[in-house]
């Protein structure tokens, strides 16, 4: 199947076949559906995984990671990082894979560049990565709508790319591979830092016997990133840090 073919099968129905049931997978498994592609299966053997898949996929069977690739035409492996590149490997030395298949990842760290030994064996590369925190509930779905989803593929298939994010209801933006980490750096510095801020200031707050510290806190944090937002980025010296 060509790029040009596989651009019109995501304009209408693809069989989608997602491996891994944590949260991102389930709920970008859940937004393809919405979008009118018919996912196929869903592969993990975490317990808590399987049980989350069945709560918000619950016309989706739990199959393995063979029938998956056998059976779909986007195979989206919503892995761990520091797994996608050996599980890849192994599937393709096992000649799993076939040509024109979509296997896309949703990892942060890594382009489309990660799943080069399934490109040997004539796949279309994919990167998608969701700028947002998960729960893996329904709650996401309307998250998503609000949110940006960063993109890589070689540029024949960077519209089939783009057509998917849309699709599930985000707004693409094409990150090269030499701009991953530090878009990566950005995405996991703001979500970091901002939980262990908000942690703290709620742990100081209680400290002092304020009980409802979150309600306290909510406005003043509220305002604040909104406050930073409106300015943008305006660069700190850093011994004004220290007085």
């Amino acid at each position: 199947m060509s790029p040009q073919a596989n651009a019109s099968s995501a304009r209408g129905r693809l069989s989608v076949g997602v491996i891994g049931a944590g949260p991102v997978g389930t709920v970008l498994g859940k937004a393809l559906a919405a979008a009118g592609h018919v996912i196929i299966g869903i592969a993990s053997t975490d317990p808590k995984n399987i049980e989350r898949a069945e709560a918000l996929l619950p016309e989706v069977d739990v199959v393995t990671v063979p029938e998956i690739i056998e059976k779909a035409d986007l195979v989206l492996f919503a892995i761990p990082a520091e797994e996608i590149s050996k599980t890849v490997s192994g599937l393709a030395e096992a000649g799993l894979f076939r040509a024109g298949q979509l296997i896309a990842h949703t990892a942060g760290e890594f382009g489309f560049e990660v799943l080069e030994p399934a490109v040997s064996k004539g796949v279309i590369p994919l990167a998608i990565h969701p700028a947002m925190t998960f729960t893996g509930t329904s709650i996401d779905l309307s998250r998503i709508r609000e949110s940006y989803f960063a993109v890589s593929a070689p540029n024949v298939a960077l519209p089939i790319v783009q057509a998917l994010v849309i699709e599930m209801g985000a707004e693409p933006i094409v990150i090269s591979v030499a701009d991953r980490k530090i878009y990566f750096e950005a995405i996991s510095v703001a979500n970091n830092f901002s939980k262990l801020i908000v942690n703290q200031s709620i742990g100081l707050l209680e400290s002092v016997g304020i009980d409802n510290a979150r309600s306290v806190l909510a406005p003043v944090i509220r305002s604040a990133v909104e406050e930073a937002l409106a300015e943008g980025h305006v660069p700190i010296d850093p011994e004004e840090l220290l007085n």
